[in-house]
């Protein structure tokens, strides 16, 4: 049997953790001292707060609910040194693509307005799949991709502000987070990218699996409004980063997760809602497909349902994120619309949430949608058991039956029948995501911008596996198919908490998405190295959190 991974816990911060699943009111917020959850609290109650706020309106907490524009941070690891097109810095400064007109052309179909800039430090979102593409040519072993949904620099930050009880840096890479101070023995290195979109959206029909015409509302990164580190955005910035137009016409549109999640796997822009389809219509081979007719074994894990964008991005194809049937069926090598007679042959291993969420009908899925679970059709997750015949061990949530155990005995039972894995979990009533761990780890959670909190009962948090149990999962039933893979890690309950504008949530999901890193460069230092192996720790895009009194995060000290 497995060593279970211990979860999040008051070892992050210091703090007292009283676990309770009935909900807390003001007493029981005094007696545990969870400074974040009363800062959250308080915040939507008043829809202020001294300590930050979302959107460029410092007097209303919860003015933006979306994304924004902002650069984004790149974390890789294994890179540093590693030759040409692997090295981070075959991206940045001088290589920059946004400091050559003609390479902003190929990249964008056209030059988009005032996004040249000869002085520009900054790579591209698409440099992401390059750094995996040019791995994989040199023959390295392992190549991860995680992914921190909606995490940008401001987030990253409060959650190692939270984490350290102090203020360490307010430039640059930072310090605090494991993936912010782990070296790799020397090799990591930081940069950070434009995440553009090619185009706002597009008129697509799911049916036909078609492109009809792409959105003329064009992408691009003026850096004299944006700002041009992540952490040095000029005054008024939020505005023309959160896709505003300008007094003077300027719109850049700010990306979605499906389209900056196929920049990043498939190396090209496209429209917000595209999985791995080309604005003009043509389906577009990703890394995993790749390192796949290479011989690796592939798979992604996540935190959110199992075909929602990121890890649809990973390996389907569909013109519209929200056919999710039709894409967990490319996910898992079943015929699809947009794959009816020769499937793709599917992921090695699919781990995520979207359990329990259910539908009778679905009008952005198409007319093959099944009712009943939204995310994976109930006779698609039969078919694809091994039990009736499919290739996968299926690990599905159970009442009272513990996320790890059940998990890790689908991991035994996979390796030793040398079969794929999939992992069905979530709670059903948000939706499908885990739980959040909240900033202190308690599950405690509190209001979000509609007034809502999610609660948790026991066993929603006792039969979910965590995401770094999840990774870990992953890791191992990968390395026993082939001892080369591609692998996606997404933490993805960092994007639904920043649409809620619930700090609380939000640092949660970074610290357990943090958890989840550890455990990959544990496994890297105990069964490779970073010799053999590739690791992009990033985001897809940001949202518009400021952190207005950065110190307001740390708990007062009792007296």
């Amino acid at each position: 049997m497995f060593n279970r991974i211990p979860r999040l816990n008051a070892a992050f911060v210091g703090l007292a953790v009283i676990v309770s699943f009935a909900g807390a009111g003001p007493a029981a917020l005094a007696e545990n001292a969870d400074h974040l959850r009363q800062l959250q609290t308080e915040a939507i109650a008043s829809n202020r707060s001294s300590a930050a706020h979302w959107g460029w309106n410092a007097e209303n907490y919860t003015q933006w609910g979306t994304h924004s524009n902002r650069l984004i941070p790149v974390y890789t690891f294994g890179t540093k040194n590693a030759g040409e097109g692997i090295d981070l810095q075959s991206y940045t400064g001088a290589n920059s693509t946004y400091r050559d007109e003609a390479a902003l052309l190929h990249l964008y179909g056209r030059v988009p307005t005032n996004t040249v800039n000869a002085h520009a430090e900054y790579c591209d979102q698409t440099d992401v799949f390059r750094i995996q593409q040019a791995a994989l040519a040199a023959g390295k072993k392992h190549i991860i991709l995680v992914v921190f949904d909606g995490m940008d620099w401001n987030t990253t930050r409060a959650a190692a502000i939270y984490k350290q009880q102090a203020i360490e840096y307010s430039e640059g890479r930072g310090r605090g987070l494991h993936f912010q101070d782990y070296t790799a023995a020397g090799t990591t290195q930081f940069g950070y990218m434009v995440t553009a979109p090619y185009s706002d959206g597009a008129s697509v029909d799911v049916n036909a699996q078609q492109v009809k015409g792409a959105s003329q509302a064009f992408g691009g990164y003026d850096a004299s409004r944006g700002g041009a580190t992540p952490w040095q955005a000029p005054a008024g910035a939020d505005q023309y980063l959160s896709g505003q137009k300008t007094a003077d016409g300027l719109h850049h549109p700010y990306t979605d997760s499906a389209c900056s999640a196929t920049s990043m796997t498939a190396g090209i822009k496209s429209y917000n809602g595209s999985i791995n389809y080309s604005p003009d219509g043509r389906q577009v081979v990703t890394i995993a497909h790749a390192a796949q007719m290479q011989g690796y074994a592939v798979g992604a894990v996540s935190s959110v349902p199992v075909s929602h964008a990121t890890p649809a991005a990973a390996y389907a194809h569909n013109v519209s994120r929200n056919d999710y049937q039709d894409i967990s069926r490319d996910l898992l090598g079943l015929p699809s619309s947009s794959h009816p007679e020769k499937p793709l042959p599917g992921l090695d291993v699919l781990i995520g949430g979207g359990y329990g969420s259910r539908r009778s009908k679905d009008n952005g899925q198409g007319s093959n949608f099944e009712a009943g679970n939204a995310y994976l059709a109930d006779s698609d997750l039969q078919r694809a058991n091994v039990e009736q015949g499919g290739q996968y061990v299926v690990a599905v949530r159970t009442d009272g039956g513990g996320g790890y155990e059940t998990l890790f005995d689908a991991v035994e039972r996979a390796i030793q029948g040398k079969h794929r894995l999939l992992g069905f979990y979530g709670v059903g009533a948000q939706k499908g995501h885990l739980p959040f761990a909240t900033a202190n780890g308690d599950f405690q959670t509190a209001p979000s911008r509609t007034k809502n909190t999610e609660t948790y009962s026991k066993n929603d948090v006792n039969d979910n596996p965590t995401l770094a149990e999840m990774s870990v999962a992953a890791l191992r039933v990968l390395a026993s198919r082939n001892d080369r893979f591609w692998l996606m890690v997404e933490a993805g309950d960092v994007d639904w908490a920043n649409h809620d504008n619930n700090l609380d949530n939000s640092i949660g999901a970074v610290l357990s998405g943090d958890a989840a890193v550890r455990t990959i460069t544990d496994w890297v230092e105990q069964n490779s190295s970073w010799d053999e192996t590739v690791m992009i720790v990033t985001a897809d895009h940001g949202h518009l959190l400021v952190l207005d009194d950065p110190a307001a995060l740390i708990a007062p000290k009792s007296e």
